[in-house]
């Protein structure tokens, strides 16, 4: 027992010698250790601290503003991005809040009034290389005019695209306007007569080409197609109603016997006065285009239109039409305006409005024509979009309560140059386009109650988006 004793102490202070020189070993390591932590900790400590230094002498050496200008390219594109993207936001805010009334942008607008203006010139390419020998009214290329080429139709499902075709006077003939005198509406009915040219000395080397003027009146009697007079005209004027037609008898012939899209099969609708056409794609769209016809006044941008709002107006007589100068002006605007200019959903947001109404689309488009012409453009940005809306309606509460709108084209000298008027426009007294509104109380009683709920709908819209 006394050896087993022995044994077990030497083991025992074998064992403390070990661990004190392992203990010895770890303490030597972990003070190493501790002295390269350190050591890193110090420069990295220094490293920040040279960062720090170098980043506030750098900011106290750049210029200043109200502004805070950015220190970095990198941070003014990250700026461009949040921009682009605080802008389309904000348009979807405008979409989310005025709901069905801005159901499609001005671009999409655009690009289906492009579309339909193809379509046109293909169908007006057609009917010109098959009224080439004729002797019916020369047809001119079209003009898209009204809401949908100057860009604010209020609704894209019913939006008919309307273009103006200009009429020339074939060989033979010459168109004779006299225009109308009364200027109680801008709708000035004039008359365009149609008369006889000697063509003899002209088309001496031409075979079988009728002088119209002097050609026995018993060949005009055999040939009576070959007649201007005798087929578009009532008397001697042209005849609206029968140039309608003759129009749509030559667009259903070409139609069927070459389309000029094959995408769209085509139906024409009832018009007296017009061609009316439905195109329906494969997949079951509609588009509806409308295509009047006009004489113009000389080399100016007025036209005699056959398009008019009067139901009872004669066959014989052609309004004066203001569309093609109309659709210049916004087309002006649009190249003096910035890229975030809002005029044009200020106008598709109160069409829409104005649709179940009885104040015309043309009252609000001439309120805003008005406006466009002294507020500047630049005032007209997303972020002024209510106060531009605030300002039409407090122009046309006025107007109403004056029992006046002036025309836009008549005594206006602010006229953007482009835009060619006949040299008595702007001496013209302006013609007042509310002038029922003073002779009928009754109508001027409606139009007011109108306004207030004009001013309602856009004041739920604001607040309910409803």
């Amino acid at each position: 027992m006394q050896q087993r004793e022995e044994h077990l102490s030497r083991e025992m202070a074998r064992l403390l010698r070990e661990l004190e020189q392992s203990s010895s070993a770890w303490g030597d390591l972990l003070f190493a250790t501790l002295q390269q932590w350190q050591l890193w900790a110090v420069a990295a400590v220094l490293v920040l601290l040279f960062g720090l230094c170098w980043w506030l002498w750098k900011s106290s050496h750049q210029p200043k503003s109200g502004s805070e200008e950015e220190s970095s390219t990198r941070n003014t594109e990250l700026k461009e991005e949040e921009s682009e993207e605080e802008d389309s936001d904000e348009e979807r805010d405008l979409f989310r809040i005025f709901g069905n009334h801005l159901l499609w942008s001005v671009q999409s607008l655009s690009h289906k009034s492009q579309v339909v203006e193809d379509l046109v010139d293909d169908l007006l390419a057609v009917l010109q290389e098959n009224l080439a020998t004729s002797f019916f009214p020369v047809l001119h290329p079209a003009i898209g005019v009204g809401s949908t080429f100057e860009g604010w139709s209020p609704r894209e499902y019913d939006a008919v695209y309307r273009l103006l075709v200009p009429l020339k006077p074939p060989h033979g003939h010459t168109f004779h306007l006299e225009l109308g005198t009364a200027r109680q509406t801008p709708e000035k009915n004039s008359r365009i007569r149609v008369e006889l040219e000697c063509t003899c000395m002209r088309d001496q080397l031409v075979e079988n080409r009728l002088c119209f003027l002097h050609h026995p009146q018993e060949e005009l009697r055999r040939n009576p197609a070959a007649s201007l007079l005798g087929t578009l005209c009532t008397g001697s004027y042209l005849d609206a109603v029968k140039t309608a037609q003759w129009f749509q008898n030559l667009v259903r012939s070409a139609w069927r016997e070459e389309p000029p899209s094959r995408l769209y099969s085509m139906k024409l609708l009832p018009s007296s006065r017009s061609c009316k056409l439905q195109l329906t794609n494969d997949s079951g769209r509609n588009l509806f285009i409308e295509m009047v016809f006009g004489v113009q006044q000389g080399d100016s941008d007025i036209f005699l239109s056959s398009h008019t709002t009067e139901d009872t107006i004669p066959s014989t007589m052609w309004a004066e039409s203001y569309a093609v100068a109309e659709v210049k002006f916004f087309r002006h605007i649009a190249t003096q305006a910035p890229h975030d200019t809002f005029h044009l959903k200020c106008l598709q947001l109160y069409a829409g409005i104005l649709v179940d109404t009885g104040i015309s689309s043309y009252i609000l488009k001439t309120v805003a024509m008005h406006l466009l012409n002294t507020i500047p453009l630049a005032n007209w940005s997303r972020t002024e979009f209510l106060m531009r809306l605030e300002d039409i309606l407090q122009y046309l509460h006025s107007c109403l309560e004056d029992k006046r709108l002036d025309h836009f084209f008549f005594g206006n000298e602010n006229i953007p140059e482009d835009i060619i008027l006949p040299p008595d426009f702007q001496t013209a007294e302006p013609i007042n386009l509310l002038q029922h509104l003073v002779e009928d109380q009754a109508a001027h009683a409606r139009a007011v109650c109108e306004f207030n709920e004009i001013q309602d709908e856009l004041v739920r819209l604001l607040f309910h988006g409803w």
